[in-house]
């Protein structure tokens, strides 16, 4: 356990409709052990000391948001979500400059469809990246073989996997230094899937921070029925 915790503030992103899951509702409202996942999503934020506040981004018509329970906890704000998950993640950090928050103060963006973020990594980031000029992100090295494919579906390439990392959630930077990148992105056009890209692309290198491989993010069925079969086991 780490001795001191600096303050930070969690982003959200929760206006995609996650299409690949083919269900009746966006995946970050599908059910995980009785809540939905972005509830458990939320939890290891809400239950942390070091916590300022969460911001959710979330579609202007959503319908299943005011249902939950979370919806009217006063650490919990809402804001716009956006097109594409770095326009919901930039009206987050708007809504907070807008409220105060210092530049240098940290921001975690967390997926929401990512529900089990232990504690123990959430702690890990935090105290690794505390004293950080960049910050970084929860990352996994590369277990399996890679390969890399043509246009016919076809190998072209084995990839060196002992330099490859899959990119995981919470991404830990200053809120004044995503703002500007992600802001500097959308302006010329340049497409980032994560926080981490947007920083790359300006210029600086953040830190990888080893997690735990569980901290698994909900993109097809099957990844739900993996957790739901892991979550009956721990009870």
């Amino acid at each position: 356990m780490i001795d001191t915790l600096p303050a930070f503030w969690a982003v959200i992103p929760a206006a995609g409709v996650g299409a690949r899951m083919a269900a009746d509702r966006p995946k970050q409202y599908l059910e995980l052990a009785g809540r939905t996942l972005l509830e458990h999503s939320l939890d290891c934020f809400l239950g942390h000391p070091a916590l300022n506040g969460v911001v959710v981004s979330l579609a202007e018509d959503d319908p299943y948001w005011p249902a939950l329970r979370c919806a009217s906890d006063s650490r919990i704000q809402r804001a716009a979500g956006g097109r594409e998950r770095a326009d919901s993640v930039l009206n987050a950090l708007l809504l907070l400059h807008a409220q105060g928050a210092s530049d240098s103060d940290w921001v975690l963006v967390h997926d929401a469809a990512r529900p089990n973020l232990a504690r123990s990594d959430l702690d890990k980031l935090l105290s690794e990246l505390a004293g950080d000029p960049v910050g970084g992100l929860l990352a996994v090295p590369a277990r399996d073989t890679l390969k890399r494919a043509d246009s016919n579906g076809r190998v072209s390439a084995t990839v060196d996997r002992s330099t490859i990392w899959q990119a995981y959630t919470p991404q830990m930077f200053r809120l004044g230094a995503l703002h500007r990148a992600l802001a500097e992105c959308l302006v010329s056009d340049v497409v980032v899937t994560d926080e981490a890209s947007a920083i790359e692309w300006s210029g600086q290198a953040p830190r990888l921070v080893e997690g735990r491989s569980d901290n698994i993010k909900v993109t097809r069925p099957e990844d739900l029925e993996w957790l739901r079969q892991r979550w009956a086991g721990r009870r």
